[in-house]
């Protein structure tokens, strides 16, 4: 099993920024990626930007001149700052890393339990 910890969040100013980091611990033999998704209620979850082994990022379309994503492979960790917030980044954020156990084949998709990100004008 793999768990994904999320931290940062809570409530910002419109127009600040923010910082959320995210923590994978337990049977990991390799993350080919990691990243964050969004999500509001009654929506599909996301991509807000997700960084692949490479140093290739995929950005959500709303996001990406405003987003900075790091990845940190030797802590299995991943940042992300998000720049002149609006009332639409108000949402659920999670962590996803695409993992690999050290006695599996493939890699799957894990996910934390999110992080609330409020917006306030």
């Amino acid at each position: 099993q793999v768990q994904l910890l999320e931290s940062g969040g809570g409530l910002v100013q419109a127009g600040g920024s923010l910082e959320l980091s995210c923590v994978a611990s337990g049977d990991i033999f390799s993350i080919s990626a990691m990243g964050w998704y969004r999500q509001v209620p009654g929506k599909q979850r996301r991509l807000v930007a997700m960084v692949h082994d490479g140093g290739r990022v995929n950005y959500g379309d709303s996001v990406k001149d405003r987003v900075t994503i790091s990845r940190d492979k030797n802590k299995n960790t991943v940042t992300l700052q998000m720049d002149s917030l609006t009332s639409d980044d108000t949402a659920v954020y999670y962590c996803n890393a695409d993992v690999m156990g050290n006695s599996d084949s493939s890699f799957r998709y894990y996910w934390g339990q999110g992080t609330q990100v409020t917006v306030s004008s």
